[in-house]
């Protein structure tokens, strides 16, 4: 599942897509990290008897959540997952490596039990509690199967994560065990709750009125080694502390406070000791960070990437897939790359696929290529003829708006495509945003020509396809632009059911092709990962793909 996020960089640490990626420089040398698939992060690790009991780990965030719920529409951003990972349950943890491993904390066993039909056995830990102290039972994955499955409407989900390929789900030996059958295959159950996907509570999915408002101020139930000890929104704060009722090991910190601080106050935050990690998206705050006393700079390029998407809704003006096509011919990507991110890694390079991160198993580059002289061209074959300094047709300038969180990395990226739209005659004006309700307002109702944000995805890539590029009017999960067609749905539809996976593959780059021919949305950056953390900080920093376990993260004795 692949969550958004409107910050560039790792303002918080996410899980992201299928792989890890590792640099390969000293931890305080900046400039050198490169882009290579990997197998290890970057997160001092240390066994829990070199860490000192107690602590506060101060993190930031860019805004307070707007609905808790990250299965939801308007909750699906990866800072509110990374508030609430160290408190909701998940079958899977991932190592390193991209792995899914069993979390034993709350499932003794999660396993494929029938292919014909598919069939998923799910058993649930005796020991696992909600922090209310109700089991977690085969009734909370059943809600959240049928919360997710598409069919109600009324449920304003962001992804249905396979569920709309689950048949059934039902008891099993005892209120412990769920039997979940498929009437169509799914390759990656196992991401369904894993990777960005937590298990809630049937008192939140149960309904649509709950599943969509009743975590829009706080989140109630949770069950991990940590649970919601207070909040502030007029402070923007954010206090975890431990559930007296967890089962499993104790942490070692106290409390995990999140605050609301603007992306250009991270930096400045983490020098005054204001907080204790802060992502690094810039030459100027890499230079920073590396001089502040008793701070390493830690990398793991991360699987958050940069992307732009286009607003294709009838009557907009980038409604012809062609027009889209055109103008993103004229973006020089690779002269966004070198901009943002040399000083950062050895070879900056733009992203080349929707679907995998350069040297994943299936990357390939199915771009459109840059050619501006190209797009000229079908900008005049299409009508849209120079009058002065910007093209004109039927007497409407071609004059878009890009929308973005008003953060310095994103203007800089947008100046550029600026100047690479007005050589071609393309009038491009730069509208910045805060954060707070940046999704749900403008976002969400297509309130964009151009848009800027970050995607974070998981180990399961090809279960976020038809969340994005899947087009159903009355459906909108994560595909703001309101862009597709018949042809790409069944493209989809094909490679979510190949059970085969380098079949999957294939079809997965066929449709990554068809995105760009249809103008969807271009990827722009992978991030290089680059966190800057107290040096006294242990199991924490650049994780790569792996999942933290909040147990062991602390402070070194």
């Amino acid at each position: 599942m692949r969550i958004r996020s409107s910050v560039p960089r790792l303002a918080i640490p996410v899980i992201a897509l299928g792989l890890v990626l590792s640099g390969c420089s000293s931890s305080d040398e900046p400039g050198t990290g490169t882009a290579v698939l990997g197998t290890t992060n970057d997160i001092n690790p240390h066994d829990v008897a070199d860490l000192r009991d107690g602590g506060n780990l101060r993190l930031s965030m860019s805004a307070f959540p707007e609905n808790w719920n990250t299965l939801s529409n308007d909750g699906n951003n990866a800072e509110i997952t990374g508030v609430e990972r160290p408190m909701m349950p998940q079958a899977f943890r991932i190592d390193a490596a991209g792995n899914p491993l069993l979390n034993t904390d709350y499932f003794t066993g999660a396993e494929l039990t029938g292919t014909n039909p598919q069939q998923v056995t799910y058993t649930i830990n005796p020991k696992a509690i909600w922090s209310d102290g109700t089991p977690i039972t085969w009734e909370d994955i059943a809600a959240q199967a049928n919360a997710l499955n598409g069919k109600d409407k009324a449920f304003l989900i962001a992804n249905n994560q396979g569920f709309d390929r689950v048949s059934k789900v039902e008891r099993g030996v005892d209120d412990r065990q769920a039997i979940m059958t498929f009437d169509k295959n799914f390759a990656e159950w196992k991401g369904q709750f894993a990777g960005n996907s937590f298990l809630f509570p049937k008192s939140v999915t149960g309904t649509p009125e709950a599943f969509n408002k009743s975590l829009v101020n706080e989140i109630k139930v949770t069950s991990g080694p940590f649970t919601v000890q207070s909040t502030d929104r007029t402070q923007g704060r954010i206090v975890l502390g431990h559930d007296p009722k967890w089962w499993g090991d104790k942490p070692k910190l106290d409390t995990i406070t999140f605050s609301v601080l603007d992306s250009a106050a991270t930096i400045p935050a983490l020098q005054n000791n204001e907080i204790d990690a802060a992502g690094v998206g810039s030459r100027d705050d890499l230079k920073t960070a590396s001089g502040v006393q008793n701070i390493a700079i830690r990398r793991s390029p991360a699987t958050q990437w940069s992307h732009l998407t286009f607003n294709g809704a009838p009557g907009s003006i980038l409604a012809d897939p062609q027009l889209r096509v055109a103008i993103s011919k004229a973006i020089d990507r690779q002269g966004i790359a070198t901009a943002i991110q040399n000083g950062l890694v050895a070879d900056p390079k733009p992203l080349n696929n929707h679907i995998y991160i350069e040297g994943q198993t299936g990357y390939q580059d199915n771009s459109l290529g840059y050619d501006p002289d190209a797009a000229a061209r079908e900008l005049d074959a299409l009508g849209w003829r120079m009058n002065g300094d910007v093209r004109e047709k039927d007497g409407k300038k071609l004059e878009i708006r890009d929308v973005m969180y008003n953060q310095d990395v994103w203007v800089q990226m947008a100046q550029i495509m600026q100047q690479n739209l007005s050589r071609i005659g393309v009038k491009l004006t730069i509208d910045t945003k805060p954060g707070k309700d940046y999704f749900t307002t403008v976002i969400q109702p297509g309130d964009f020509d151009v848009a800027q944000w970050s995607w974070v995805a998981d180990p399961f890539p090809l279960g976020s396809i038809n969340q994005i590029w899947g087009y159903n009017p009355n459906d909108l999960q994560g595909n703001y632009g309101r862009i597709g067609s018949p042809e790409l749905n069944d493209l989809i539809e094909k490679t979510v059911s190949e059970l085969d996976p380098t079949k999957a593959i294939e079809l997965a780059n066929q449709v990554d092709r068809k995105v760009f021919e249809e103008g969807h949305s271009l990827p722009l950056l992978q991030s290089p990962g680059i966190v800057a953390v107290r040096a006294d900080l242990a199991n924490y920093g650049a994780r790569g793909l792996a999942t933290y376990d909040y147990t062991k993260v602390g402070f070194l004795k």
